[in-house]
């Protein structure tokens, strides 16, 4: 995500900042991986249906292919000592990229006290108290709507 926000704001400025925050609030509703639709959202808002549609192909086919290729390596190469510690190195760095992307969206899209609040309180309600995912949503919502009737 925050590699898509750097070259679709910062860099390119094919969409405004509230509108990008906007349609990952979105995404995040819908299932399904949110940077293929967001791609695919981009694509549309920029060139209709025929932009979608390129949009999220192009956004697929190379992760598909490059999955591809790494599963049948891993089929041919499991057992080798050297290839396992070579795949541990790449989860430690998936993890951090996914860190620095959390951080980078939270930055700008908690930019109130109470959002940052509502965040911590749905992590907490769904990790340590393992609560419905659509019932934390609907409480949040709730909770966001009755906060802006009162301070817009």
């Amino acid at each position: 995500m925050a590699l898509i926000h750097r070259e679709l704001v910062e860099e390119r400025g094919w969409v405004s900042e509230d509108d990008f925050l906007h349609a990952l609030n979105f995404c995040h509703f819908l299932p399904g991986p949110e940077a293929q639709q967001l791609a695919t959202w981009v694509g549309w808002r920029l060139h209709e249906w025929r932009g979608g549609l390129a949009a999220g192909l192009l956004f697929v086919i190379p992760g598909a292919i490059i999955i591809l290729g790494l599963s049948m390596l891993y089929a041919v190469a499991a057992n080798l000592d050297w290839f396992e510690a070579l795949f541990v190195g790449v989860k430690a760095a998936v993890l951090a990229i996914v860190l620095q992307a959390l951080i980078r969206i939270a930055g700008r899209a908690l930019n109130t006290h109470f959002k940052q609040a509502l965040a911590i309180a749905a992590f907490a309600a769904l990790f340590p108290f393992d609560l419905p995912f659509p019932v934390v949503i609907l409480v949040a919502g709730g909770l966001g709507l009755a906060i802006a009737r009162v301070q817009p």
